[in-house]
């Protein structure tokens, strides 16, 4: 068909895309075959160099002329693909000869590649020809092609990097606008799995200006998260097991349907993660979190994001769900995670920055002041006063911090948070909820018992509260000192009543049960015998659920 291209780079990129493959699935396969070659149809491996006393070059002009009769039997990897084994060596001399072609020909060797796609590994050949993501593909050739000695997860990456650097050079160089900071849109080479939902914009109308997290409100399977996501109208950019698996069901040149806010998802990459602890705080895995955190630093490098800034509402670059809806995700431990995901990001990015880490064992934050800095305002922003944080660290002028300075801010925040539990039934005094922990406008709600469903250590409104009965209409969040102690959850002191909630688009059984002060496993099981098909993930609109109380 003749080869286009100034460089062996372009002949092969445009002889794959014009066999049908998709952008992607010839990304992850020249990554491979340059890991192999370098993408050199002459090379010869270079430890059977010394051995056989043979060049790239003269190897080949020897097999040509018949001088070197061994070809088939050397055991030395040839080509682009570091051909090795004998019968498949044998195969493609005899198709090079038949061609009339040099056993180096580029053209002769792209011709042979092809045959043994379509024949012996035609379910690969298919795959690549589909492939929408260049990690995938690139493990697919690796694994299934190529079939190295060493499949560890280091070369997988390593492979799958070569072939972004393809993708981006021939596909991404003209995905975004000119002055867009070298957004390209391209796809994350840390994906394991694909599965395309269809429910999504394409393309998005805006280039990639910020990160949107949210948790999945269950412990799924990066597949069982993409099946979801091919029936409920909803999706994210990528998804992340509690094993560290990535999942993409859109690809970043489109708009996910994740956010309830098509602004906000049109700039912004979605990444579901899964929670290992179902309810409570909803827990997230060390793993998982490891790999948010790596995706997170790869797709600010690929979209020219040079900082991640949290500032605790929609209007920083690193968002959460319950920003643009009522919700209660990401949940509250990866909710409590932002400043310390921000942090790690923006070390990995080489952005210095001011910023918080979060410590597990004490429940308390480290604040690093920046230029600018007064211990007024990182008090502000933590929701406590400039006196406690001077006293919890010793220092004896309030006026005088230094940059790089460590600030620790309690657990508590300097609120009274510390007071009472998830799950721990209060009495509410009275006055104002509010719709999120930082909310600044209010509305009145009537006093009466409630359940503290989330707690928002150290914000301006720590605690989460759901009222128990009809004496109260309290829902949102609330000061800390507007509740009281009047028994626990865990004691028997709530209330026996039950509620009827009339599912509608959009409700989730994981949103519900934050909403009404109890836990999806309840109301699933509550509901079981009049909805026998009622899980955790799935419930139709018209359902009328009972409610636990």
């Amino acid at each position: 068909m003749g080869l286009t291209g100034k460089t062996n780079e372009e002949r092969i990129w445009n002889y794959l895309i014009g066999k049908g493959l998709s952008s992607a699935g010839a990304a992850g396969l020249m990554g491979n075959l340059f890991a192999e070659s370098a993408l050199n149809p002459k090379n010869l491996q270079n430890s059977y160099e010394k051995k056989l006393g043979y060049t790239d070059d003269s190897y080949t002009v020897a097999v040509d002329n018949g001088s070197y009769d061994n070809f088939v039997h050397d055991s030395a990897g040839y080509g682009l693909a570091q051909w090795t084994f004998w019968s498949r060596k044998e195969n493609m001399l005899t198709f090079a000869r038949a061609a009339g072609k040099s056993i180096g020909d580029l053209e002769m060797q792209l011709d042979f590649l092809c045959k043994e796609l379509s024949g012996s590994y035609a379910s690969l050949f298919a795959a690549l020809k589909t492939a929408s993501a260049v990690r995938a593909a690139s493990d697919r050739v690796l694994v299934d092609f190529e079939r190295p000695a060493d499949q560890s997860e280091a070369v997988k990456v390593k492979r799958a990097g070569y072939g972004q650097t393809y993708y981006d050079k021939y596909v991404g160089k003209t995905g975004g606008a000119p002055g867009n900071g070298g957004n390209s849109m391209s796809n994350s080479p840390l994906v394991n799995y694909t599965k395309i939902s269809p429910h999504r914009n394409s393309p998005r109308n805006n280039t990639i200006k910020k990160i949107t997290i949210h948790h999945m409100a269950g412990n799924l399977s990066v597949e069982t998260c993409g099946n979801v996501f091919q029936t409920r109208e909803a999706s994210a950019n990528y998804g992340i097991g509690s094993d560290g698996r990535v999942g993409m069901y859109v690809e970043e040149k489109d708009r996910s349907w994740a956010s309830s806010s098509p602004e906000n998802d049109n700039q912004a990459v979605t990444i579901e993660v899964a929670n290992d602890q179902i309810g409570g705080q909803w827990h997230v895995s060390d793993t998982a979190l490891a790999k948010l955190i790596e995706l997170c630093v790869d797709i600010c490098k690929r979209n020219g994001i040079a900082k991640l800034n949290f500032t605790g509402n929609k209007n920083g670059n690193l968002t959460m769900h319950k920003y643009f809806t009522a919700t209660a995700c990401p949940g509250p431990y990866l909710e409590s995670k932002f400043p310390y995901i921000a942090q790690e990001v923006n070390k990995r990015l080489g952005a210095g920055a001011g910023g918080s880490e979060s410590s597990p064992s004490t429940g308390e934050t480290v604040y690093t002041v920046v230029a600018g800095d007064t211990l007024i305002g990182i008090a502000k922003k933590y929701g406590t006063t400039y006196q406690k944080l001077a006293e919890y660290n010793g220092i004896s002028n309030p006026s005088l911090i230094k940059v790089g300075q460590k600030i620790k801010i309690p657990g508590s925040g300097g609120a009274a948070s510390g007071s009472f539990n998830v799950g721990d039934v209060v009495h509410f005094s009275g006055s104002k909820h509010y719709t999120s922990a930082s909310g600044t406008s209010g509305s009145s709600a009537k006093a009466g018992p409630a359940k503290i469903t989330l707690i928002s250590k150290g914000a301006k409104h720590p605690y989460h509260i759901v009222h128990t009965d009809n004496t109260s209409n309290v829902y949102g969040w609330v000061d800390a000192a507007d509740i009281g102690a009047a028994g626990s959850s865990t004691g028997g002191t709530t209330s026996s009543k039950t509620t009827t909630h009339t599912v509608v688009a959009g409700d989730t059984l994981s949103e519900l049960a934050a909403k009404y002060g109890t836990t999806v496993a309840k109301i699933v099981a509550a509901n079981k015998s009049k909805y026998s098909n009622i899980t955790a993930n799935y419930i139709v609109v018209g359902w009328k659920l009972t409610i636990p109380a």
